[in-house]
């Protein structure tokens, strides 16, 4: 590993609006906990491999999905990751709000399942949902990397728009570009067919 040297720190601020303008789609990860169970939005979730079936999502280390999956004594394997659709918004919300109730409260309005081999409650009506066994932890900065296994797909939806997170809130994705500001010089994109 390299030791990063002579680069001053970035200003918070600045990083912090860099890191916003970063899209990225929105995911609800849920754990049977055995006590409770517990859900949270994630918009730091990755596919990582095909072969075998990896995925990597990043927790605030002082969370409590975080402090379950890296208890002492009986971590937390096994959980479900749905990809949100664009109508899940209010979900989304749901789960990124502070001091939430159990998951099941939470779902209690919404048609969902219990995943057949984590026992995570996946709500129905996202873009996709997989389970997933946590094969290792890795303590980055102020994140947990949590990177799993997927042990299988609950359901795939046929067609969906996704939900993004985009400078703190969500936001449709659409197929047409974007509108530009004003007096935005426009330059020729060039794409290999």
């Amino acid at each position: 590993m390299t030791e990063r040297t002579g680069f001053p720190a970035p200003a918070t601020a600045d990083l912090a609006a860099a890191w916003a303008a970063w899209a990225g789609a929105v995911t609800l990860v849920t754990v049977a906990d055995g006590r409770d169970d517990i859900g949270a939005t994630i918009s730091s979730f990755s596919p990582v491999s095909a072969e075998p079936p990896l995925v990597l999502l990043s927790l605030m280390s002082g969370s409590y999905p975080a402090e379950l999956f890296s208890r002492p004594d009986e971590p937390i394997t096994l959980f479900a990751v749905t990809l949100l659709s664009a109508g899940q918004r209010m979900l989304a919300g749901r789960f990124a709000a502070s001091g939430r109730p159990g998951a099941r409260l939470m779902l209690d309005d919404v048609p969902h399942r219990r995943g057949p081999g984590s026992g995570a409650l996946i709500p129905e009506g996202g873009l996709a949902a997989v389970e997933c066994s946590a094969e290792r932890l890795v303590s980055v900065g102020d994140h947990l990397l949590v990177i799993a296994g997927v042990t299988g797909v609950v359901y795939v939806a046929g067609s969906g728009e996704p939900l993004i997170r985009f400078r703190g809130r969500y936001v449709l994705a659409r197929g047409d570009d974007p509108p530009e500001p004003p007096g935005a010089l426009r330059a020729p994109l060039r794409c290999s067919p």
